[in-house]
């Protein structure tokens, strides 16, 4: 493609953005205008770069985070087909982290495997599975204060009426420009980050339903969490009551579901005998 015709689609482009504020991203692939445009447009919006010609690049890329964009580039004008999809359909992960515990005794969320909070597996899960940003909804602050700065923790004051009400504030907290959620529950911390991947992979997928959830068994109605949810669906979810979460909605509507089978496990911790199953799991563990 000639530099002249690049930087025609580049106007044409930039002119789009100008047209439709809902639209946050621009991707640019193979050759780049050597005199680079006014950028301005691009202010809180991401830019994907993917050029062979180094210099270009670099110009480009630069220009777009003074413009105040949110800039990814890779030096290749053929860039791998799982690293654009998942550039240009961005998940969030929201790790529901405000039970209560009830049968456990103690808050289960910060019982030690391999030296860290149950709760931090499953959010380093969530983030070396592909996440973008990973949101952990909390009610109690010792659980915050463990998390830290892994992942940004959103208070739920109304925790006790139920998962639902979690959802919905950490589908609240995502940001604008995420095309999904992957949802994950705070005591799976064996779920682990190729589970993660294997999902967003088959959600971007052409032809895949809104929600895509793990199977254990084979069985599509016998989904686990973690399951990824299509924005689509979020105004439905958003309306949810109890202590069910997306599962009323989506067993209701088993058409909306695909699921994967799991290389982790789905274990959940509710008592001292779940978790005194898989503590020995993990490298490190201190006896208790």
């Amino acid at each position: 493609m000639a530099p002249e015709s690049t930087l025609r689609g580049f106007d044409d482009a930039l002119e789009h953005l100008d047209s439709r504020p809902d639209c946050r991203a621009l991707g640019i692939i193979g050759p780049v205008p050597g005199d680079v445009p006014d950028l301005a447009l691009l202010q809180g919006r991401r830019l994907l770069v993917c050029c062979e010609e180094g210099t270009r690049l670099r110009d480009l890329a630069e220009a777009g985070m003074n413009a105040g964009a949110e800039v990814e580039w890779l030096r290749t004008d053929k860039p791998d087909f799982d690293r654009l999809a998942a550039w240009a359909l961005p998940v969030a992960g929201v790790v529901l982290a405000a039970g209560a515990a009830s049968r456990m005794g103690s808050n289960k969320l910060l019982l030690d495997a391999g030296g860290q909070p149950l709760v931090c597996h499953v959010i380093e899960a969530a983030s070396g599975g592909g996440c973008h940003h990973v949101i952990a909804v909390y009610a109690q602050k010792p659980v915050k204060d463990a998390i830290g700065n892994s992942a940004v923790c959103v208070e739920n004051p109304q925790a006790a009426s139920g998962q639902a009400s979690s959802l919905r504030v950490g589908l609240t907290a995502v940001p604008e420009d995420m095309a999904g959620a992957l949802v994950l529950l705070g005591d799976q911390p064996l779920v682990g980050a190729r589970t993660i991947e294997v999902i967003l992979r088959a959600w971007r997928r052409e032809g895949a339903r809104p929600a895509v959830a793990t199977s254990y068994n084979g069985r599509r109605e016998d989904w686990r969490p973690p399951v990824l949810l299509d924005r689509s669906l979020w105004p439905e979810l958003m309306t949810l009551e109890g202590d069910a979460g997306a599962r009323q909605l989506l067993e209701k509507r088993p058409e909306l579901v695909d699921t994967v089978h799991s290389t982790g496990r789905p274990d959940d911790v509710d008592t001292p005998e779940d978790y005194a199953k898989i503590v020995h799991l993990f490298p490190g563990e201190r006896s208790h």
